[in-house]
């Protein structure tokens, strides 16, 4: 691991890091915040997953997480949203909502996404395994959170893994790529046209077949352009209803899709992280 910047911040440390991963056979760059602590002591952990055309630098220096963190004995990790570098497939067109920067946390079957796209597996196995070796993390505490795309990653992580991830929380998710174009252009382009092979990355089919999550925050705004066509929040309501899963799912009144938005909330998805991460 190498280390690309550190700034002090809230008297802790802000830092952004990159390494060369095996998963995805490139380069990988991520920021982690630890906040002053004790020595020896460790500390839970919350991971942000950021959105389409974003990497780990937009939630860095956007999202206002810090004082927070540092309040609550929080570390706060951020990745990158796909990988990058030469050789590195994109959208033949050049499009925003596939390829570089819209990984969508899967791990991609179809060629040529298959040999680069492993961001499941980067996000749930070797990324852990190295801020475990490298920082001061209590692995049994972790929480997970992440906005648009990045909530639909933070959400099918947590209900594929709910006895690692105590708390999961998402703002404007994509709650349902099954319906909706963002996913179907991205499942159909990395992991083919199969819809029965999608259900793994769709967290209403997830409740649907049965995943359940120990506790669930979601904010939405009702200003968000994307609302009605790809985010489609009401899904979600009504799969967490006929589950029973517990969830908390807010309408925030005139807010749109945008880190000002974000940045609104961060403090309170924080707060409830810690409550649930002891």
């Amino acid at each position: 691991m190498e280390t690309v910047s550190t700034n002090k911040s809230h008297h802790g440390v802000q830092g952004v890091y990159k390494h060369t991963s095996s998963v995805t056979g490139t380069e990988m760059t991520f920021s982690v915040f630890v906040p002053n602590h004790a020595e020896g002591a460790k500390l839970p952990v919350v991971w942000y997953l950021s959105g389409l055309t974003c990497t780990h630098a937009n939630v860095t220096e956007k999202g206002e997480f810090r004082a927070a963190c540092a309040e609550l004995g929080l570390i706060f990790v951020a990745p990158d949203t796909s990988p990058r570098g030469e050789g590195v497939p994109d959208d033949p067109e050049g499009a925003y909502d596939f390829g570089l920067g819209a990984g969508f946390y899967v791990n991609a079957t179809q060629a040529p996404f298959d040999q680069h796209y492993k961001m499941r597996d980067y996000i749930e196995k070797e990324l852990p395994d190295l801020i475990a070796s490298k920082f001061p993390v209590d692995m049994s505490r972790q929480g997970i959170m992440g906005h648009s795309m990045g909530g639909h990653g933070a959400l099918t992580i947590g209900l594929r893994n709910p006895d690692r991830f105590k708390a999961v929380s998402a703002f404007s998710p994509i709650v349902s790529p099954l319906n909706c174009p963002w996913g179907e252009k991205a499942l159909t382009g990395y992991i083919g046209s199969d819809k029965s092979t999608w259900r793994e990355y769709d967290s209403c089919a997830l409740l649907e077949d049965g995943a359940r999550l120990p506790d669930l925050l979601v904010d939405q705004g009702t200003a968000d352009n994307f609302l009605e066509k790809e985010l489609k929040t009401h899904l979600l309501v009504e799969a967490c209803s006929a589950a029973g899963q517990k969830a908390e799912i807010r309408m925030q009144d005139g807010y749109d899709h945008s880190y000002y938005f974000i940045s609104t909330f961060m403090d309170q998805h924080l707060v409830w992280h810690a409550e649930r991460l002891g």
